[in-house]
C-alpha cells in the first residue's frame, strides 16, 4: 500500500509542483555557473546505492568530488538561492523523481553517504530493512540541523560523533512504529514543522530519547 501511495502521490506531486521547480532552475542558473541538479551517491533499502538528485545549493567549486563535507549552515560555500530553498526544503523536490523510480519513499531514513558505512554497527544497518525518504521522524526533530552545525567548530565531528548516531536511534523509532498512517501524519508534521506549526513531543512519543535532542543541543559547546 505504502509502495502504491508513495508512486501515485510523487508522480501527482511532480505535476503540481513543475513550475515552483522550473522558477527553482532558473534562479539556481541565474545567481551562478553549474548544473541546476546536484547528484551524489547514497544508500537506500538493502545497503543499495543510487542517484539521489537535489537542486544544488552550493557553488561547483565546493565538494567537488561530491564526498558529502558536512558544512555550517552559514557558509559562504552556500549560494544565496541555496540558502533559501535549504531553509524552504525546495531543493529536496527533485527527490520526487528518486521516490517515483521506487529508490526512495517519501517518508523514511535520511538517505546516507556510502563512505560512513563503515562507521555503522550491525544494529545500525538494521535501518537499511525500509527505503530511505525524502522526510522521516528524524529529520523532523532536526529541523534545527543547520543552526545546530553553525554553532560548531567543527561541523563534520559533531555529526558523525552527535547527531549520526542520534538519528539512527530516531530511525530506529520510526521501523519500530511503522504504518500507513504514521507516514501519512509524518508528511502532513514536515509540512507544519516547517511552518513552526508543530513541536517534537507530537512526532515522537517517547519522552527519553526527545530528551537526548536537548543534551545533543547542550553538546555544541564541546565542539
Amino acid at each position: 500500500m505504502t509502495r502504491i501511495f508513495d508512486f501515485v502521490a510523487s508522480l501527482i506531486a511532480i505535476l503540481i509542483f513543475w513550475p515552483l521547480m522550473l522558477i527553482v532552475a532558473i534562479a539556481i542558473k541565474l545567481e551562478s555557473k553549474g548544473p541546476v541538479l546536484f547528484k551524489q551517491k547514497r544508500l537506500t533499502m538493502g545497503i543499495r546505492e543510487f542517484d539521489i538528485y537535489k537542486f544544488r545549493s552550493m557553488r561547483t567549486d565546493f565538494d567537488k568530488d561530491g564526498v558529502g563535507v558536512q558544512v555550517k549552515g552559514g557558509s559562504n560555500a552556500i549560494t544565496k538561492v541555496g540558502k533559501f530553498i535549504r531553509k524552504t526544503k525546495l531543493d529536496e523536490l527533485p527527490q520526487l523523481f528518486n521516490v517515483l523510480n521506487g529508490d526512495m519513499a517519501i517518508i523514511g531514513p535520511r538517505a546516507e553517504l556510502p563512505r560512513r558505512l563503515s562507521s555503522y554497527t550491525e544494529w545500525e544497518k538494521e535501518i537499511f530493512c525500509v527505503r530511505s525518504g525524502i522526510s522521516s521522524t528524524a529529520s523532523i526533530v532536526f529541523s534545527d540541523e543547520e543552526y545546530l552545525m553553525d554553532q560548531v567548530e567543527d561541523p563534520e565531528r559533531f555529526y558523525m560523533e552527535q547527531i549520526r548516531p542520534y538519528k539512527i536511534k530516531l530511525n530506529h523509532y520510526y521501523i519500530k512504529n511503522k504504518s500507513f498512517f504514521y507516514d501519512m501524519w509524518l508528511i502532513i508534521a514536515t509540512v507544519l514543522k516547517i511552518l513552526k506549526k508543530i513541536e517534537n513531543k507530537q512526532v515522537v512519543k517517547d519522552e527519553k530519547l526527545l530528551g537526548e535532542h536537548l543534551e545533543l543541543v547542550e553538546a555544541t559547546k564541546s565542539y
